[in-house]
């Protein structure tokens, strides 16, 4: 089974380490990792715009060729908000019908966005330090990525994270 590996990671400064890590631990688990930092960026494309696309493709193309999709929806340059492009991919994966577990590792079961954002209860709503509304629905993110979810785990390191995917998620635990 094919597992696309979505999240952050990406930007850390061992990404590449980093990837190879989330795909050993797919590996212990009977899964197939796949990073979208697999491939090369062909040398033939010169400007910055050809490359965008084609990282753009090469991870939707990953995507698609995936059973499922892990990801890692930690805060991300931000107070309680997941990396965009890793909130596309969770969209784009469930729009494909394909079945998306979220890692959280930097929260727990009990946490509420309203925990994670720094925002005040004002009369019967919640309103953040710019005064924007900010929806209560008792879970850490935002509706339209926590809904997606066929599955979550709170664990703090992805070998966990992976293992708890593959023993105690019923949908997934037969190819693990």
């Amino acid at each position: 089974m094919k597992i696309y590996l979505a999240g952050p990671g990406v930007f850390r400064p061992d990404c590449k380490a980093w990837g190879e890590r989330l795909k050993v631990a797919c590996n212990k688990n009977g899964l197939e990792g796949l990073y979208p930092l697999d491939g090369e960026l062909p040398a033939n494309l010169q400007s910055t715009t050809e490359q965008r696309h084609w990282i753009f493709a090469n991870n939707c193309a990953l995507i698609r060729q995936s059973d499922m999709i892990f990801a890692d929806l930690r805060a991300f340059r931000s107070s309680c908000e997941p990396d965009s492009g890793t909130a596309f991919e969770v969209g784009f994966a469930h729009a494909l019908g394909k079945p998306v577990w979220l890692w959280l590792p930097d929260c727990n079961a009990s946490s509420e966005i309203i925990d994670r954002l720094s925002c005040a209860r004002v009369n019967d709503h919640w309103l953040d330090q710019d005064g924007l509304a900010v929806e209560n629905f008792g879970v850490p993110l935002n509706l339209m990525l926590w809904d997606c979810a066929t599955g979550v785990s709170f664990e703090t390191e992805p070998e966990d994270a992976l293992r708890e995917l593959c023993s105690g998620a019923t949908l997934f635990a037969q190819t693990c």
